[in-house]
């Protein structure tokens, strides 16, 4: 059996535990000031170029309220119809859509630019080349992708989540990987970070990644 047969229901899960996330997370932001900065740079970058989506927005939607709030056209997009629902009734002056980042429903060249923060860590490792194909392949030339993953090795996981009995797998990855990831993908990597997390963080290294569609 391989990994992806034997992975959990992601959609099943965060439609479960999506009301619960949106309390978690909200305000976080609030306590990341590295996170804010790249977010700020990336919307400078990004505004008034086209449309943006953040994929795997989350319950709260907080990432696409920041970008919206700074010029950016920004949609949050989620696998999960629960989580959507969520964001739509917590933000309801922003588009939030249901999608699959292996499948995304938009022509190519579409996007101006990507933000994929912890969303990709909920694929099988064999699936992440397609994933990152897909964001090439939605991409215009010269448009963005600002990734986050957490760091390290092999794969993390739960079966209870945000105080549900849902079962939750993270692939974790090194720098160095996710790097030659989003290069083999064919995206040029513009720049690579990775920090120690916050005091209120899971206590994972942070990896980011800004690269562009180089087509």
């Amino acid at each position: 059996m391989s990994e992806s047969e034997d992975w959990p229901d992601i959609t099943a899960a965060y439609d479960e535990v999506a009301a619960d996330y949106a309390g978690l997370f909200a305000g976080e932001l609030a306590g990341k000031p590295f996170d804010r900065e790249l977010l700020d740079g990336f919307a400078g970058a990004v505004a008034g170029r086209g449309p943006v989506w953040d994929l795997g927005c989350g319950a709260a939607g907080h990432i696409t309220r920041y970008l919206a709030d700074r010029g950016v056209e920004v949609v949050g997009a989620d696998i999960s119809p629960g989580v959507v629902a969520v964001a739509r009734e917590r933000e309801p002056g922003l588009e939030f859509r249901v999608a699959d980042l292996r499948t995304l429903p938009v022509p190519d060249g579409w996007l101006a630019g990507i933000v994929a923060f912890y969303s990709v860590i909920h694929l099988p490792r064999e699936q992440l080349p397609a994933a990152l194909a897909e964001f090439r392949r939605v991409l215009a030339p010269g448009g963005s992708l600002l990734l986050a993953m957490h760091g390290g090795s092999g794969v993390t996981g739960s079966d209870q989540a945000f105080g549900h009995p849902v079962e939750v797998r993270v692939t974790l990855v090194s720098l160095t990987e996710l790097t030659g990831l989003v290069t083999e993908a064919g995206l040029a990597v513009d720049w690579e970070q990775e920090r120690a997390p916050y005091p209120a963080e899971h206590p994972t290294q942070r990896l980011y990644i800004w690269a562009r569609n180089a087509a």
